[in-house]
């Protein structure tokens, strides 16, 4: 089978499409025909060791010291079963399935996945292209907002990098839990993100947030564009910071605001579930939802997706076309 392999750190062009073997399935496995899946964020700072806020030797350790570990990226992928393990219950061949995979190996033409694992049913009328641009960012947002910061209903909140991977769903599901939304974007990207609920925009090129006059519950940091000590600023008094992206420095920061108490900065890492890929599902049913498509790539212009998400200004997700079906 054909995979986006890389054997070093490094730009763009360590990556290299390669013939590799297909995986095998233990029978708690299904095997699944990548249809299509995407580059994030998360497959860049990977691949080019460019781990965020002083992280970059705890980023190799569990990468790969000296060379990755994982030599396939990918995590969000939708295809089709090709093969399903002994004890797997949930899926047949056949079936159009979508979701994570927590242990990479998305770019390539076959996966293998727990059948127990953060998959689901492709939501119908979504094409394949779609359902790949959702698990990531979906997930991310749920957790966050849901979880983490437990939003309630009449609730403030500020998304920043409103129009990004994880900010275009972190302004639906914000508006789903019954927030109020302020979004934090690209004037380009205004109508965008108008569309998928938010009730404020704000041209980051034109207006810093933190010193305008309003005040908010939650601000959510998608993209590493603001720090707390300046987030703080346009809290409420028992307002939240909570950033996608943090360093060593923020830790000590957040120790700090919870002992002070008021104002504070929580720091998670979202997790991913069988049981909350099936709530992304039926909130895209239900019309809750949506993905975002910044651009299309063939497989084989893998390099030119990593160049288009390392810009950082791509708009929702970036995706790869990886098969038709039929390999």
């Amino acid at each position: 089978m054909k995979a986006a392999v890389y054997e070093r750190y490094g730009p763009a062009e360590v990556v290299n499409i390669r013939e590799i073997g297909r995986p095998s399935i233990a029978p708690d496995e299904v095997l699944v025909e990548v249809r299509a899946a995407t580059v994030t964020t998360a497959d860049w700072r990977v691949r080019a060791s460019a781990f965020p806020g002083g992280m970059w030797l705890m980023g190799r350790m569990i990468m790969g010291l000296f060379r990755p570990r994982h030599k396939v990226l990918g995590s969000e992928f939708a295809g089709r079963v090709v093969e399903a393990g002994s004890s797997v219950t949930r899926f047949a061949v056949g079936d159009e399935i979508f979701g994570f995979a927590t242990k990479f190996g998305a770019h390539a033409e076959f996966l293998a996945v727990s059948g127990e694992g953060a998959i689901a049913r492709k939501p119908e009328g979504l094409t394949f292209e779609q359902a790949a641009a959702l698990p990531f960012g979906a997930l991310t947002a749920l957790v966050f907002l849901r979880d983490f910061a437990k939003v309630p209903p009449g609730s403030h909140v500020l998304v920043a990098g409103a129009s990004g991977g994880v900010g275009v769903h972190a302004v639906q599901i914000a508006k789903h839990l019954g927030a109020e939304v302020s979004a934090v974007c690209s004037k380009a990207n205004h109508e965008l993100v108008t569309s998928l609920g938010a009730d404020h925009v704000i041209d980051y090129r034109a207006e810093d947030f933190t010193r305008g006059g309003e005040r908010y519950d939650l601000i959510f940091d998608t993209a590493g564009t603001t720090r707390f000590a300046q987030a703080r600023k346009a809290l409420k008094p028992q307002g939240v910071f909570l950033p996608l992206e943090f360093g060593i420095a923020d830790a000590f920061s957040a120790l700090a605001a919870s002992i002070s108490g008021g104002k504070k900065m929580t720091l998670n890492v979202s997790g991913d579930t069988r049981e909350d890929i099936e709530i992304i599902a039926d909130l895209v049913a239900s019309g809750a939802i949506r993905p975002v498509i910044d651009r299309i790539y063939p497989f084989e212009d893998i390099r030119e997706a990593y160049k288009r998400v390392e810009s950082r200004h791509k708009t929702g997700s970036v995706v790869l076309k990886v098969t038709d079906g039929g390999v």
